[in-house]
């Protein structure tokens, strides 16, 4: 198979960390060696990405980017495997900490009886929303970390996915909204494979009190827009995760906005969506940057369809799944 070098801006995407960082640590640590073309540009293989993604993990969890910067991939996936990023830990010993260690082993595991049991315990003692912002948006942001650095495989993080689109569904089922709330659409554009923060955001909505309408992965714009007219949407949603750099999705993203009605706002967000930003500003897509932001937006888009002042644009799950 040909390598596959990108420049920085994709490496920078697809890893998490800054340009800027991404050259400290090149410069200063040894951590990667990029190529350069004849302009003196930096190209990073798939490799390096790889490798950048499970430093900036591993010193989220505490590990000085001095001790750790040239250490093998294997060590370093041990490193990542063993290890929970502090910035995202609950306070220790709490509920959502456990059932979110108790989730990710029985994932790695590949334990649905297990997984299915510790979310039933965490719906309980979390609630309907703590158990989204607390445990379910967290494992499947530290899932998808691990699939992209190469700790857990591809079959891992669908397992996850599969397990939580029953779940989830089911406790959005539980939310009768009436035939007169504002309905919304929740999909991931042509290309977009990964679910699991379009299941998370069908789940968020369906709390608030909208009609959800939820088509899965890859729809093509035609689709979905054809949804949003015959359900008579306020809004759809789209969950953009992997690739960063897919060269058709530009366009998908402005069809969809073609073919919507001119008066339908479209939210996007997932953890590849910023490399789309100059596309996702220019159709006017709303950019939430995590479920909280996402919910206030939905509150603003309520509003607005009973006639009421729509809030200002907050710049959605950027880096959630």
């Amino acid at each position: 198979m040909k390598q596959v070098d990108n420049p920085i801006r994709v490496a920078s995407a697809r890893s998490g960390l800054s340009t800027h960082a991404i050259r400290v640590w090149e410069r200063r640590y040894g951590a990667v060696k990029p190529k350069r073309t004849g302009t003196n540009r930096r190209l990073y293989s798939d490799v390096e990405i790889e490798r950048l993604t499970l430093l900036r993990l591993a010193t989220a969890s505490g590990h000085s980017i001095g001790n750790i910067a040239t250490l093998p991939l294997a060590k370093l996936k041990s490193l990542v495997s063993e290890a929970e990023p502090e910035g995202r830990r609950a306070r220790p010993g709490s509920p959502a900490q456990s059932f979110h260690d108790a989730c990710l082993q029985a994932v790695k595991a590949l334990d649905d009886r297990q997984l299915g049991e510790q979310l039933q315990r965490a719906l309980v003692a979390l609630g309907q929303q703590g158990l989204l912002r607390q445990l379910v948006a967290p494992l499947a942001q530290r899932t998808g970390e691990l699939w992209r650095a190469g700790v857990i495989t591809a079959a891992h993080e669908h397992f996850l996915t599969a397990a939580l689109k029953v779940f989830l569904g089911n406790v959005a089922g539980q939310f009768a909204s009436s035939p007169i709330a504002p309905a919304i659409v929740i999909a991931t554009p042509a290309g977009q494979l990964h679910e699991l923060g379009a299941v998370i955001i069908n789940a968020a909505a369906a709390q608030l009190g909208w009609r959800t309408t939820y088509l899965g992965a890859s729809l093509p714009a035609a689709e979905i827009a054809g949804a949003a007219i015959q359900s008579k949407a306020v809004a759809v949603a789209l969950s953009i995760v992997y690739p960063e750099d897919d060269p058709h999705l530009p366009h998908e993203l402005i069809s969809l906005k073609h073919f919507l009605p001119a008066e339908v706002k479209i939210l996007s967000g997932g953890r590849a969506a910023a490399a789309y930003s100059e596309i996702l500003t220019r159709i006017e897509a709303i950019q939430p940057t995590d479920l909280d932001a996402f919910s206030l937006q939905l509150d603003a888009l309520r509003k607005a369809a009973s006639g009421r002042e729509v809030g200002v644009n907050t710049p959605f799950l950027s880096r959630t799944i």
